[in-house]
């Protein structure tokens, strides 16, 4: 006769469930672990925010206006390149001296200012032949001039005689502010030779520098012996480009 089966004991039924509710345990506190540690976290890293937001809106608002950082833009680019009109007569104006106003030369009041050919004005006004400064800062401000003489048959021969001496040829050029008088700025000069036996001659005069304007200064060209004076757009032209 075959005896039925003996269950588990008690004592290992309490064990069972004794290990049980401990690994329960283990669960319950892992879980609540991970939980509060990523709670921990996020107040963390909002506190740290905040604190960080508050500390620079303390200082922007200390801080003296001009040091404050202003927010970052496009640089405009400012900017002129004018060539020779070839109509020469009407570009050359009186002598600076019968304007009321010390100088030396003839202004040079008629630029070609449009794109069609290589001229530009990019933010820079041209007006009677001056350039208008927008923005104070540093420029690069060049020029080049031609002087040709040529040797016409019908010309009179005292006229191309006189033209022939040797003379100083010269550029000019000014700046006009709030000062009643223009200041010169730049002048570059040679001396002309030219033969009697050649048909024409051709003598160039380029100079560049770099100066500090302020708005709304005005910076022309002039020049001397303007009823010699070359303006091909390839050979006379006036510029400036703000660099800082």
């Amino acid at each position: 006769m075959m005896l039925p089966a003996a269950g588990p004991s008690p004592a290992q039924t309490c064990a069972a469930v004794l290990v049980a509710a401990v690994l329960l345990q283990s669960v319950c506190v892992a879980v609540t672990f991970l939980y509060f540690t990523n709670e921990l976290k996020q107040m963390m890293s909002r506190s740290y925010e905040e604190n960080i937001s508050a500390v620079n809106a303390e200082r922007t608002m200390t801080l003296p206006q001009n040091d404050r950082q202003q927010p970052l833009s496009p640089i405009n680019r400012i900017a002129a390149h004018l060539t020779g009109n070839s109509n020469r007569k009407s570009s050359l104006s009186p002598r600076i001296d019968s304007l009321a106003r010390k100088g030396s030369g003839q202004k040079i009041s008629n630029w070609e200012s449009s794109r069609k050919g290589h001229s530009f004005l990019y933010n820079v006004e041209l007006r009677n032949g001056e350039l208008v400064i927008p923005q104070t800062g540093f420029y690069y401000i060049y020029s080049q001039i031609y002087f040709r003489f040529r040797e016409n048959e019908n010309e009179d021969s005292d006229f191309l005689a006189q033209i022939r001496n040797p003379k100083q040829l010269v550029q000019y050029v000014y700046k006009l502010t709030n000062y009643p008088e223009p200041i010169m700025l730049m002048k570059s000069a040679r001396t002309s030779c030219w033969s009697k036996k050649a048909e024409y001659g051709l003598y160039s005069i380029y100079q560049g520098g770099v100066f500090q304007l302020k708005k709304e200064d005005r910076i022309f060209v002039s020049v001397s012996n303007g009823d010699i004076v070359d303006m091909d757009k390839e050979a006379s032209f006036f510029g400036a480009f703000l660099i800082g």
